[in-house]
């Protein structure tokens, strides 16, 4: 079977290596660089330059643990973002030579459909080549969106792919948006000594978390001096003189050297050719049934194209059944119903399944379970007692989401994901021997509480 993945993101390159091991003769069509935005200008860059910052933080923090550090420190802003490129470079690699190591062939251009059994594929000096094939995956992504009304020039006012790019420190920046990109590069720059005002229009950062997390990041920001505006938007930006001048819908005037929208991103189907097959969408993205195939035959869509949470694991979970579908010939489905999500601000923040407020809104007669890091004692002898761990179960106390914020939270949050994913109960879990000391007993301990059984609880 030949078999093209137009896209080389986590969603495209990883349907394109399952579908090499499973005998397919495979072409991947990417334009840019392998890994896409993820690897290139997202997930990657980013935990890249926050290790950064946490170093300094740590640093700065020594004396709390009884380490002297003499003399200045600071951050060397072009030795930071070096780093980070020198990351990113050594695991764009690492996927070419995978594709070398089974034997998927990469093709530099800008694929488009001509049929559901042929792909065209523009190449840089503008000569194009014809592809043929049996099945196709579209795996092209995403891409930030500005509103028409910003001045968005790449340089005062940019998005996520030019700040992760810049090569000198700004002094001061007005992040649009306390989303995940918005508060993990806006803390990243204040801890670095650039002012920052995060300006999210819903009332709290992170609109999409348990506002018990919210809270408890706001505060942190707060102690960080971090300056964020909630439940005000943007009115009217204006570059003048070098310096990116707004107001809010509040009438309050804000000022930066630099702009960043970190508002939400919109699927990149640019030059794909959906409609002219008659593929069909809805608002912008690709409608597939639970097989995760378009409504042409033969031709599948995954990741940001389609109808779900923009995240690089799910992207790559749909590639791989995509693929199983494809070449298999299988009916395979991918689950949604425990699909994690994690922010690495500090304190980290992780979540899968219902959060509290959804649980009422659905009406289920749910309880709640929660545990302070503060009542840990590796928190504790760690100094990272900051957050908590909250579990929600359904009226037959099977787990159906879970929150975590605190330190190492993501790392946490994979035996709640499990949990959530096979619909054990609180019961179940919470009888599980968890290791001491640890952070994960704070799951244990907040399994507990949702029958008020936690022995380490003050209530």
């Amino acid at each position: 079977m030949k078999l093209v993945v137009i896209g080389g993101g986590p969603g495209g390159y990883v349907a394109a290596l399952k579908a090499a091991m499973l005998g397919a003769e495979v072409t991947i069509v990417e334009k840019g660089k392998v890994g896409g935005t993820c690897l290139n200008v997202g997930c990657i860059p980013t935990k890249a330059l926050l290790a950064c910052s946490d170093i300094l933080n740590t640093v700065k923090e020594a004396k709390k643990y009884g380490i002297q550090i003499e003399g200045d420190i600071k951050a060397d802003f072009a030795t930071i973002i070096e780093r980070k490129e020198k990351v990113v470079t050594q695991l764009v690699k690492g996927i070419e030579f995978l594709f070398e190591s089974k034997g998927v062939k990469l093709v530099r251009g800008l694929g488009k459909l001509v049929s559901n059994k042929e792909v065209e594929v523009t190449k840089e000096d503008g000569t194009k080549e014809s592809i043929q094939a049996d099945k196709i995956i579209l795996a092209t992504g995403s891409v930030p969106v500005v509103p028409k009304f910003l001045p968005y020039d790449g340089k005062n006012v940019m998005t996520s792919d030019e700040v992760l790019n810049l090569k000198e420190q700004p002094k001061s920046i007005i992040v649009v948006g306390g989303g995940v990109i918005g508060c993990e590069i806006g803390q990243f720059l204040n801890r670095l000594g650039t002012e920052v005002k995060i300006v999210e229009m819903l009332p709290q950062l992170l609109p999409l978390e348990d506002e018990d997390v919210a809270k408890i990041l706001q505060r942190s920001f707060k102690q960080e001096k971090l300056k964020f505006f909630v439940g005000d938007g943007i009115s009217t930006v204006e570059v003048e003189d070098g310096k990116v001048i707004a107001i809010l819908s509040s009438g309050k005037k804000v000022e930066a050297e630099k702009m960043l929208v970190a508002i939400g991103r919109r699927p990149y189907t640019d030059g794909l050719g959906l409609e002219e097959l008659g593929i069909q969408t809805e608002r912008g993205r690709v409608i597939v049934n639970e097989y995760l195939e378009s409504s042409v035959e033969g031709i599948y869509a995954i990741g940001d194209l389609t109808i779900g949470p923009d995240l690089a694991h799910l992207a790559s979970r749909q590639g791989i059944v995509a693929i199983e579908n494809a070449v298999l010939d299988k009916k395979k489905k991918v689950s949604y119903k425990a699909v994690p999500g994690c922010i690495f601000t500090e304190p980290e923040v992780a979540s899968v399944g219902m959060k509290e407020k959804q649980a009422g809104e659905a009406g289920i007669n749910y309880k709640v379970g929660k545990f302070d890091f503060r009542g840990l004692g590796k928190a504790q002898a760690m100094g990272k007692f900051q957050g908590f761990v909250k579990v929600i179960t359904d009226e037959k106390d099977v787990i159906i989401g879970a929150s975590i914020i605190g330190e190492r939270a993501s790392d946490m949050l994979g035996e709640l994901t499990l949990a959530c994913e096979l619909g054990l109960t609180a019961e179940q879990v919470g009888e599980v021997i968890h290791p001491h000391p640890t952070l994960c007993e704070g799951i244990m301990e907040a399994l507990h509480d949702v029958h008020k059984q936690c022995v380490h609880s003050v209530e």
